[in-house]
Formats: structure tokens, C-alpha cells, sequence
């Protein structure tokens, strides 16, 4: 139990955006292939989550043996039910780095960086922070597994994170990505990314 899973969450509705956020674009990358790359430069396995748009983006992970697909059938939910589901993918995982599909610009370097910082460190849980702002990847590890899996849906990964202080450490970095969540239209052009097309 020694490998470290990525876990990228790309299983919402991506109602404000009003287009499928994993088939975004950077270039001529979509947010899935881009952020799958960074990923797996840091990680020795990825597990996407897919829900809402799954007939969509399923189709269009990574063909690549480290990359697993997972469906989260109850999306809605939120995030944390779609964490539920990597969890159950990554039984024998020494630890989980948790990112979403919304934060599409941060660098193979910061995912590195934090699974470094995981090896270093040995506290359970690992943060990013730009400019005093915490932000993903976040890494779980084993341990708190259980914690995660027993938490209320409504409040998220956040109240494992918050019980306890000394269970965390945060890493500074200077890549503004960590706290970017593009949630609509006007944030993708804020930023100088391409616009959601119908295509």
C-alpha cells in the first residue's frame, strides 16, 4: 500500500459554465487531459470521477492503464459522494491527492510539490496555499479514509479537514491555480481561456 492515487473530481453539472467543464480547453488540451498529465507526473494512479455529462466525458479520459474511470451515480449529492466513490477505487492506496476539474491551470510541478510535501511532512493531510489562500490539491492519507467516508455529504471533505488543526500541513506556491475555480463563462475569459463552445 504504497502508491499514491490522484483523484480528479469531474462529476458536476457544470450549470453555471453551461458546457461540460471537463471538455474545456486550454489550447488544444481539454481540462481532463491537461490536468490528467499534471497528475499523473506526481501520482502512480488517477481515478476520474464522472457523473452529470457522463455519456460525455467518459469517452474522452486518457487511454492509459495508470487512469480509471469511476461513476458517481448520485453527483447531485456533491463533491464529497464523488470522493466517497474514489475511496472505494483506491483500496490499496497509501493516499489520495484530491483535485477538481474547476482548477484546471495548476502545474505537474505543484502536484509534485504536494506529494513531496506529503513523503515530508507525514501529517495525514497535506493543502496548497497561494497568498495566505488554501486551495486543491489536497492530500487524504489512508487514515483518514474512514473519517471521510463517515462524513455528512452537506458539509464536504471540509469538516475532516477542520477537526483537528495539527492534522494539517499547508505548502505555499506561487501557482494561482490552486485557488482558481472557474465556475462560469466570466471567469474562463477573466483568466484569458477559451470560451465554452457548443461543439
Amino acid at each position: 500500500m504504497d502508491a499514491i492515487y490522484g483523484v480528479l473530481l469531474a462529476a458536476g453539472e457544470s450549470r453555471r459554465m453551461g458546457f461540460p467543464k471537463p471538455l474545456l480547453r486550454i489550447g488544444d488540451e481539454t481540462y481532463l487531459d491537461r490536468l490528467a498529465a499534471a497528475m499523473l507526473a506526481a501520482v502512480d494512479r488517477l481515478i476520474v470521477v464522472v457523473g452529470a455529462h457522463c455519456d460525455r466525458v467518459r469517452p474522452a479520459a486518457p487511454v492509459d492503464p495508470r487512469v480509471t474511470v469511476a461513476e458517481n451515480r448520485e453527483f447531485t449529492r456533491g463533491q464529497l459522494s464523488s470522493l466517497k466513490v474514489a475511496i472505494a477505487s483506491a483500496d490499496d492506496a497509501r493516499a489520495i491527492m484530491v483535485h477538481l476539474i474547476d482548477h484546471p491551470t495548476v502545474t505537474a510541478a505543484t502536484f509534485r510539490s504536494a506529494v513531496e510535501h506529503y513523503q515530508r511532512r507525514q501529517r495525514p493531510i497535506v493543502i496548497a496555499r497561494y497568498e495566505g489562500r488554501r486551495g486543491h490539491p489536497v492530500i487524504f492519507d489512508r487514515s483518514l479514509f474512514a473519517e471521510l467516508l463517515a462524513a455528512p455529504e452537506d458539509q464536504g471533505a471540509r469538516t475532516v479537514v477542520n477537526a483537528d488543526p495539527k492534522r494539517v500541513h499547508y505548502f505555499d506556491v506561487d501557482d494561482e491555480g490552486v485557488v482558481l475555480d472557474l465556475d462560469t463563462p466570466e471567469d474562463v475569459a477573466r483568466v484569458g481561456l477559451a470560451a465554452p463552445t457548443k461543439n
